[in-house]
């Protein structure tokens, strides 16, 4: 900023009885000549000098007669903040206002972190029950179905033939069954061996059989017409029985062919949503073979494998910590099953938890689950807000105030503990102030 040589002087005249404004305004005069024009100047003036003319008499710079000419305070006030800010300015330097945070002392040990997976609440395999051509899926992964949409269709047409088969295996078997029971009835009302149709002759003489020789027959013992009877209504109603079950074995061929055509059908068996299709649209399948993984997400379980020493300090229902790889979010989560048998290779324990409702993530993400463990003494470790840390590269450091100046200090992490806080393994002590949320350009020193 240039100032007139008009505005100089003005500032140089102004003398105000028992004032110190002339000497600000003087020092600011003196600053901007110095910064304008150098050490070699030899016309900047003092308060005495500035009030007499070239002269030396009456005449002064301001171009006014008398030694001690004053001017209004207001616009003298004007031009000296006017020139003091433009000189004053750029020289003093803006002091850095830091959010900071002083690194805080845990307990840490008691416990041990395992690893686990998250699992939908339930989930099955939906694979073929029959031979066949896929014709239809209803959707791709992620695909929402209600309880008995149909999922996966088999092409049914051999199926369909073998059931018209069965149906007229069906009515045969029953025209049959009628036709026995017509036999039946008539050898009970009408015996064939009363018949005169079956007896040699006719007339008179098959009377005569009928009468006599029949009955000499039955009284010398060598025939007995109550036995031929009984015999021949057996064989009816023996008739009757097979007949109805032909009936039976048609009718009972016919749901099996009904029930391959059902699982020709894959409905979804509860809500849920598609995880995977291990076929497409056109491909071949044999009895077996996986088609469709289907679950239930809506609510979510960790799947852990529990060390022996661990597991016993755990109970159905009991509340631990676990930290969730999807943003690194921290839940509590309830132990909702404990298997009773030890895996004798690994001497672990599988155990699953319950997420709350709404948690983030997906089947198939990476748990981390804090389970007590009193074989691990406490002890005292410094954390850091999760905003103090800065990575640059491959190592994590954070800044730190050291006589009001940020430090650059490496440091070594170790895995979020409550309230949003870093444990620090090795770096700080506890008690340093950190700077939270560091400027990309800030070095140590601060420069």
């Amino acid at each position: 900023m240039r100032v007139p040589n008009w505005a100089r002087n003005k500032i140089a005249c102004v003398t105000i009885e028992n004032s110190e404004i002339t000497q600000i305004a003087y020092t600011n005069l003196v600053i901007y000549k110095y910064m304008r024009y150098g050490a070699r100047d030899k016309r900047i003036l003092t308060p005495e000098e500035s009030g007499r003319g070239k002269s030396g008499r009456g005449r002064s710079d301001c171009g006014q007669t008398g030694g001690n000419m004053h001017f209004k305070l207001v616009n003298s006030l004007v031009l000296i903040l006017a020139i003091g800010g433009a000189v004053a300015g750029p020289a003093v330097a803006e002091e850095q206002n830091y959010q900071t945070a002083f690194v805080s002392i845990i307990k840490s040990g008691g416990s041990a972190t395992v690893g686990g997976s998250v699992i939908p609440y339930k989930e099955v395999t939906l694979s073929a029950q029959i031979p066949g051509q896929i014709t239809f899926l209803a959707g791709v992964e992620g695909h929402r179905a209600a309880e008995g949409e149909i999922l996966v269709s088999i092409d049914d047409a051999a199926l369909q033939a073998q059931k018209q088969a069965a149906l007229a295996a069906i009515y045969n078997a029953d025209a049959a069954f009628r036709n026995s029971q017509m036999q039946y009835s008539r050898e009970l009302i009408s015996p064939r061996m009363n018949s005169t149709s079956a007896l040699p002759g006719m007339g008179a003489p098959g009377l005569f059989d009928q009468f006599f020789t029949r009955g000499f027959s039955d009284m010398l013992g060598r025939s007995d017409s109550d036995l031929e009877r009984y015999a021949d209504l057996y064989a009816s109603g023996a008739g009757v029985n097979q007949a109805q079950g032909a009936i039976m074995q048609a009718r009972a061929n016919l749901k099996a062919i009904e029930a391959q055509l059902a699982d020709a059908r894959l409905s979804a068996p509860f809500d849920g949503v598609i995880l995977s299709r291990m076929v497409e649209v056109g491909d071949t399948v044999q009895p077996g073979m996986p088609l469709i993984k289907f679950a239930y997400i809506d609510y979510l379980r960790v799947l852990a494998d529990v060390p022996v020493r661990l597991a016993s300090g755990l109970e159905e229902g009991m509340l631990v910590p676990a930290r969730l790889d999807a943003g690194g979010a921290e839940v509590m989560v309830r132990v909702a099953q404990i298997y009773p048998v030890a895996d004798a290779l690994r001497h672990t324990v599988t155990v699953k938890f319950d997420l709350p409702q709404g948690t983030p993530g997906g089947p198939g993400m990476y748990v981390e689950v804090t389970i007590p463990d009193s074989s691990i003494p406490e002890r005292a470790q410094a954390a850091v807000p999760a905003d103090a840390l800065i990575w640059r590269g491959s190592l994590p450091s954070v800044f730190v105030l050291e006589d009001g100046k940020p430090s650059l200090r490496l440091v070594r992490v170790g895995y979020p503990v409550e309230g949003g806080l870093i444990s620090v393994v090795s770096g700080l002590k506890g008690g340093e102030e950190v700077i939270l949320n560091p400027p990309a350009n800030l070095v140590s020193g601060g420069e």
